[in-house]
């Protein structure tokens, strides 16, 4: 009689094939990567891509527009697709300086439709290249199906904004809404253990609240109020709307909807929100009889590839000529080192260390993007940035959306301070907190006992969390609190209670800051480099970004997945809004679970992430 097979083999041959496939998956995907690297390197030997005559340069921004891009493995560019894409905004700012120049390229054409989200320091940069490209005497046009906020404001900076008759812009507002779980944490009988100094320290208040706290909602109104009216500011003058025209409240936009009978499209032309509707035909055959035609169509190149087309300067005599170095400061801040996208205590800190380092470079431009994260490692951070100031070299602090909590921590000593009046930055205070599962584990039967030579001994998430460790722990965090406003008291010449006044965890504008004396002035990143070159006497500043470059492994198999995605495709469906909300509670677990700070405190703002 023939033995069926056992439930150990059958599982043993499953583990098996499920490897094996694995295996030829990633072989196959090697194997198409190199194969299309090569097609694709002899295509571009054989055809070179040629700016045509008198074209337009299409300023297609895709996803996101960010300042650093965050770390991507190889694998995850292909497999997953429910990560928005990122546009680097240097990137579009490079191609829009050197068009202006550029005799072939009389015009400019600004895409709106693959444009995600975008801070309003961002945008104002693009815009103000898009300008210096208007006043070379060349036009701008803004094109979309459907308009974001984010997009909207950057078409403003156009001559004219064309939409499509079918389309519509999205002016919402901006809000700051987020889950809270103490109800979920009661049922589940998880203990959430909070420690935090900061009246408005509100980032740990989903752990032990059910709703946003009258604080919280106070000092939220109010720099989101700022930022709203200086984001209606800028649209009146740009587009010379008056108040009327720019209906926020909820009646005036029922109304004037009203008025053009439902028809989104029609009520924004005839608000002045855009100068004409059309089709992408009409546009097309409106732009042949501008520039002439090519093929089929207008002459035209979008960003990225223009931006392939010119010639660099030799890399090396680059790097020689370089007296102004700048770090990009971008994202939570972690003890460690960390990749891109992240700022890592140690990873960040080194790269200081190089600066400091450098003969050439003479002096830094930090530029913070940052709601914080751990005391520990922005200490670190800021330990290295007043070593970088002993040796003479002047630090400069570029704030870009936000440098608040950690952000700030690291900003506090520079010799100088500029933000944008939109950037939100403070936030300073600090807290703790940790979870312990004892009534969770206790409620299906399991329980933890044992022996130790003191309460504190062999502490663990499943006991009880002792009355004198939260004493410690309070004291700690108060111990941190006392740190923060007294490096920023002496950073800044005030007093603690100045300091504390203003602080207590309280988010604050650019605009606000500068009044409070927490920075020193409101602009761009280029005023933070010509800042730079005046304190350290350079006559003729060339910056070069300080970043940590990838290794040769890295890069190989970046260029090999890079190069596949578009002839292998994708292996994921594109996401659903399920997926979405999934990816986002997924985010939101993920981003409690990179808290690695040592001593459990941290100088993080939550809040300042803004919707949409």
């Amino acid at each position: 009689m023939q033995r069926k097979p056992s439930v150990v083999i059958k599982v043993f041959k499953f583990l098996w094939t499920l490897i094996n496939n694995t295996r030829k998956l990633i072989l196959n995907l090697l194997v198409f990567g190199l194969l299309a690297m090569l097609i694709v390197s002899l295509s571009e030997q054989e055809q070179q891509v040629v700016i045509p005559d008198n074209a337009a340069l299409i300023i297609n921004i895709s996803g996101n527009l960010v300042e650093q891009k965050q770390y991507q493995a190889p694998i995850d560019k292909i497999t997953q697709d429910d990560k928005p894409s990122e546009t680097l905004v240097s990137e579009v700012v490079d191609a829009i300086n050197h068009a202006a120049e550029d005799d072939n390229i009389p015009l400019l054409i600004i895409s709106a439709d693959m444009m995600l989200g975008a801070s309003i320091d961002k945008l104002n940069t693009i815009g103000q290249s898009i300008n210096q490209f208007k006043a070379m005497g060349k036009k701008v046009y803004a094109y979309g199906s459907w308009f974001s906020q984010s997009s909207y404001y950057l078409a403003s900076f156009a001559d004219e904004i064309i939409m499509n008759p079918m389309g519509a812009i999205g002016l919402e507002g901006f809000s700051r809404y987020r889950m809270y779980y103490k109800d979920a944490l009661d049922k589940l009988k998880v203990n959430a253990h909070v420690f935090k100094v900061g009246t408005y320290k509100s980032a740990i208040e989903p752990y032990i609240r059910n709703n946003m706290s009258d604080a919280a909602k106070e000092a939220n109104q109010a720099w989101l109020d700022q930022l709203w009216q200086q984001y209606l500011t800028h649209i009146r003058q740009q587009r010379q709307l008056t108040d009327e025209q720019l209906p926020f409240a909820e009646e005036a936009l029922l109304t004037a909807l009203s008025n053009a009978n439902g028809d989104n499209a029609k009520m924004a032309l005839q608000l002045n929100w855009v100068d004409s509707l059309a089709s992408k035909y009409d546009i097309e055959i409106r732009l042949i009889d501008e520039l002439g035609k090519d093929g089929d169509s207008y002459p035209a190149i979008g960003f990225k590839s223009y931006l392939k087309q010119l010639q660099d300067i030799n890399p090396m005599q680059q790097l020689e000529q370089a007296n102004i170095g700048i770090i990009v400061a971008n994202g939570q801040i972690l003890n460690g080192k960390q990749p891109a996208g992240t700022i890592g205590g140690d990873s960040t800190a080194e790269l200081i260390k190089q600066v400091r380092n450098d003969e050439n470079l003479k002096a830094l431009v930090l530029r913070v993007n940052s709601p914080g994260g751990s005391a520990f490692a922005s200490e670190v951070i800021r330990q290295q940035l007043l070593a970088l100031q002993e040796t003479g070299k002047p630090v400069v602090v570029s704030m870009g959306s936000m440098a608040a909590s950690g952000g700030y921590w690291i900003s506090a000593d520079a010799d100088y301070i500029i933000a944008h009046p939109s950037t939100i930055t403070g936030s300073i205070g600090i807290f703790g907190l940790l979870a312990t599962f004892e009534d969770s584990l206790g409620h299906i039967g399991i329980q933890t006992d044992g022996v130790g030579t003191t309460p504190l001994a062999g502490f663990s998430v499943t006991r009880a969390f002792p009355q004198s460790a939260k004493q410690l722990v309070q004291m700690s965090i108060e111990n941190g609190y006392q740190q923060f406003i007294t490096l920023v008291a002496d950073a800044r010449n005030m007093s603690t209670e100045q300091v504390d006044k203003i602080g207590q965890g309280r988010v604050w504008t650019g605009q606000d800051a500068l009044k409070f004396g927490l920075i020193d002035e409101l602009g761009d990143l280029q005023l933070a480099i010509d800042k730079a070159a005046e304190l350290a006497n350079i006559k003729k500043p060339r910056t070069r970004l300080v970043e940590k470059e990838l290794s040769a492994k890295e890069k190989f198999l970046n260029d090999i997945f890079e190069t596949s995605i578009p002839y292998i495709g994708s292996l994921t469906a594109p996401p659903t809004n399920l997926s979405k909300f999934i990816n986002n509670m997924e985010q939101q677990v993920e981003f409690i679970t990179k808290f690695n700070d040592p001593n459990g405190a941290y100088v993080l703002c939550q809040e300042c992430q803004l919707q949409p």
